[in-house]
């Protein structure tokens, strides 16, 4: 589904968020203890991704253990301190694993045109990659924790732009945040909202069978 500019509209580029669009997290431990500590089950993901406990992991400003160790600190009003670094590291420490029907799409995409990821990372981001077998995927990678500045700020779209070699207005940006999406309207790019494969094959489909 396109959010802004009509499906017909050309493109030059894609640019590709990463989490809940290639990389799925398995939380089924965390509930696991979160049920087993007598919280509800996100109790620990609404304090890990609160912007004053996120932002500075995903500008790079604190490493992930020291994230654990906040997000303890938070949890740790609720329930023991063990039980709370216990959580912690349940989160940061969850399987995950990539999309291979989207994998795949985006790989044939690459062969007609760049292919950059743009996402809100840790410093991490690139041993994860490598153990998705991922290193190569894209282009470009433009991670939050290097550059500095994260979605939905508009800098970010402007750098993924250039490393791309394309115009604003020339990319297709797809993100599962509705937020993000506009933000990259906002600077005349055709936006995708994403929540399943076939938003992608419908618009990308043709393109690539053409």
């Amino acid at each position: 589904m396109t959010t802004s500019l009509p499906r017909a509209r050309p493109f030059d580029a894609v640019l590709c968020d990463f989490d809940n669009v290639i990389r799925f997290y398995d939380t089924t431990r965390l509930t696991h203890l979160e049920r087993l500590a007598g919280l509800a089950p996100g109790t620990t993901m609404e304090v890990a991704f609160a912007p004053e406990t996120d932002l500075p992991l995903l500008l790079g400003r604190i490493t992930q253990p020291q994230w654990v160790e906040t997000i303890a600190l938070a949890l740790s009003r609720l329930v023991p301190r063990a039980r709370a670094h216990e959580l912690g590291r349940a989160l940061a420490e969850a399987p995950f694993h990539a999309d291979e029907a989207v994998v795949g799409l985006l790989r044939r995409v690459r062969t007609r045109m760049p292919l950059v990821l743009v996402t809100n990372a840790t410093l991490e981001l690139e041993s994860d990659l490598l153990s998705l077998g991922l290193a190569d995927f894209a282009d470009h990678v433009v991670s939050s924790a290097r550059v500095g500045v994260a979605k939905p700020d508009p800098k970010i779209y402007r750098i993924a732009a250039e490393r791309a070699g394309v115009a604003a207005d020339r990319c297709l940006f797809v993100d599962d945040r509705p937020e993000n999406i506009e933000a990259a309207v906002a600077l005349g790019m055709t936006g995708v909202h994403y929540r399943e494969p076939s938003d992608l094959d419908e618009l990308l489909g043709p393109l690539l069978d053409g």
